[in-house]
């Protein structure tokens, strides 16, 4: 049985950080540009596509919801397509969660089907939330609304434009792509609870009649009216893919793929995005350490005041 010091304390850091923690922006690139569009969906269509972009927690933080942009393109022989499925997977960078032993080692990390794993996302996903997920813990709830009627992309990374190594990856992209713009938002039945770290956001988008959705790409480096830049010292990372045939691998959008073909120099691409949640303020951390450590102390001395 716990004393009721114990309970004390615990009631008093439950109630600190429930009250000291305030609705935040966690992150904002939500805005999309014209210059690449990347497919990505779940393994519930022909095969599965992935596309991810990275963000940077310096504290803890509890992420209640999240936005995205991108296309609706239509099969040629479908219907209009509509969002039957959504999911939202967050990686970690590697060589977090990865199989460092298949790969070369320092300094690029590279496999037999990349050049490189250095600042990828790894290999599994660290956790994820999906619309169609049959227990509520890990479900998401989606809606979407329509931005344009028709947005046409200069670039796009289309299903089957991913080749590894020992062929060639750059392949400069699969050229322009017109869809409808959309912007889906998503709420977790279940907050995704993420300690500081350096992360990766993995959005797949299911479309019914056939139909394909592309993560547009986003301002680089970060900027607007209520964008949220990288703090210094940390590296803004590019966006990745990889699909069912590349996995556990990843290809960068732009080093790798769109590479130096018709271009001079490789692009490198962010992906539109924010994340919105809650954070703990400073102030708390404070307390709640100093309310452990006073815990703590009492104990010690409870002890030796029994011998």
């Amino acid at each position: 049985m716990l004393h009721r010091s114990a309970v004390a304390a615990v009631f008093c850091v439950v109630t600190l950080i429930a009250t000291s923690a305030s609705a935040d922006v966690i992150y904002n690139n939500l805005t999309p540009n014209n210059l690449m569009a990347t497919a990505t969906r779940p393994d519930t269509a022909p095969f599965e596509i992935e596309a991810g972009d990275d963000f940077f927690l310096a504290t803890g933080a509890r992420i209640n919801s999240a936005s995205f942009d991108g296309l609706l393109v239509p099969n040629p022989t479908g219907g209009t397509p509509a969002i039957s499925q959504v999911i939202v997977e967050i990686y970690r960078v590697f060589p977090a969660d990865s199989n460092v032993g298949r790969t070369s080692g320092p300094p690029t990390f590279s496999t037999p089907q990349v050049p490189t794993r250095v600042n990828s996302p790894s290999d599994v996903a660290f956790d994820s939330r999906d619309s169609a997920a049959s227990q509520s813990t890990n479900k998401l709830i989606f809606n979407s609304t329509v931005l344009s009627a028709n947005f046409t992309a200069l670039n796009s990374i289309q299903p089957g434009g991913i080749h590894p190594l020992p062929g060639n990856p750059a392949t400069g992209g699969n050229g322009q792509l017109t869809g409808q713009e959309v912007q889906i938002n998503v709420s977790f039945a279940t907050p995704f609870n993420l300690p500081p770290d350096h992360y990766f956001f993995v959005p797949q988008v299911l479309l019914t009649n056939g139909g394909q959705f592309y993560w547009l790409s986003a301002s680089r480096p970060i900027s607007g009216a209520g964008t949220t830049p990288f703090p210094a010292g940390v590296t803004d990372l590019q966006a990745w893919t990889r699909d069912a045939m590349l996995d556990p691998d990843w290809l960068r959008v732009g080093t790798d793929i769109v590479d130096t073909v018709n271009v001079t120099v490789a692009p490198t691409f962010n992906a539109a995005f924010s994340l919105d949640g809650t954070v703990p303020e400073p102030s708390t951390l404070l307390l709640v350490g100093s309310s452990l450590v006073g815990y703590a102390v009492g104990i010690a001395r409870r002890r030796r005041a029994t011998k």
